[in-house]
């Protein structure tokens, strides 16, 4: 017999993660779940005792202290040992960014088993899920909140396999795309962007060129230019209020560098504008474009390398 103290929360969850069950187990000897699937994702961290777990077509002997991952609809299979049954807390879990951050993590179906030396860390998130327990939206954010930061822990301190060199370099150039979409508004400098990252500025400038073309530095000008011009045709805000929209405090700073990727000033570039479907026109909605499909393709390439 299984000893569990379980929770599951019903459907209509939505958002970029969340909770749908979670639990402590106390195993008998050979308690064993599966072959079946799942239709979230499924992690259990051992706190005691030894057990096997199954999937992909590959075995697991484990132990306390180690983890494992159970992704959706993916045929898998564990059993406590004969002689020192398992003891565990595991999370299922589910949303729009669940794949991506478990792909951060490092782990996949053909990487599903992790270490962590947080132990007690796991077990006191769990039971604080398990705490709170009732419908309502203060107890969904408790539970959601306490589910980022159990992956947190395992992604500090989980022991996975290397992700080679290339998988490494397009995550950071992934990253860091995202950071500046989030915060060109702000501003950032090419160095907070390395920062974010986790590497320095010379390397995040060497990928950069080998990924799109272009440096940081040119690659977060272009990005803010590419919204002033949006918002100099959409709207009729002062050049000011522009420029702080895009970053940038001084609009003497701004109006230099929108006048050397546009050959014109910003209130010059409007009145053309305002002109009609001119030449120039049609040009800046085909740079627009082309600029917007080079992010996309960066994009896509998080999805593939997911999907790997």
């Amino acid at each position: 017999m299984e000893k569990a103290y379980k929770l599951e929360f019903a459907g209509g969850q939505t958002g970029s993660l969340y909770v749908n069950c979670c639990g402590l187990s106390r195993t008998e000897a050979l308690h064993s779940f599966g072959p079946a699937l799942k239709p979230h994702y499924l992690i259990h961290y051992i706190l005691s005792g030894k057990g096997k777990f199954s999937i992909g077509g590959k075995e697991y002997p484990l132990e306390a202290g180690y983890g494992f991952l159970i992704t959706p609809d993916e045929l898998a299979f564990y059993q406590a040992d004969e002689e020192d049954p398992w003891t565990y807390v595991w999370v299922g879990f589910s949303g729009t960014q669940a794949a991506e951050y478990i792909s951060n993590i490092g782990l996949s179906v053909r990487q599903p088993v992790f270490k962590s030396e947080a132990s007690e860390e796991l077990y006191e998130i769990v039971k604080d899920m398990m705490k709170h327990n009732t419908f309502g939206l203060s107890h969904d954010l408790r539970r959601n909140g306490q589910l980022g930061v159990f992956l947190s822990i395992i992604a500090e301190g989980s022991k996975v396999a290397e992700k080679s060199e290339a998988d490494r370099a397009n995550t950071y150039v992934r990253k860091a795309v995202a950071f500046i979409q989030s915060n060109y508004c702000n501003p950032i400098k090419v160095t907070d962007v390395a920062d974010y990252v986790c590497i320095n500025r010379s390397y995040l400038y060497t990928l950069f060129q080998a990924s799109i073309g272009m440096s940081p530095q040119q690659f977060l000008t272009t990005f803010r230019i590419t919204k002033a011009t949006e918002l100099l045709q959409l709207t009729s805000l002062p050049i000011e209020s522009i420029a702080l929209s895009c970053g940038y405090h001084d609009p003497l700073v701004f109006t230099k560098a929108f006048r050397q990727m546009k050959k014109m000033s910003p209130t010059s570039y409007r009145k053309e504008m305002q002109k009609g479907e001119t030449r120039r026109n049609k040009e800046h909605l085909r740079q627009v474009e082309e600029f917007i499909n080079q992010i996309n393709s960066l994009n896509q390439g998080a999805v593939t390398a997911q999907e790997r």
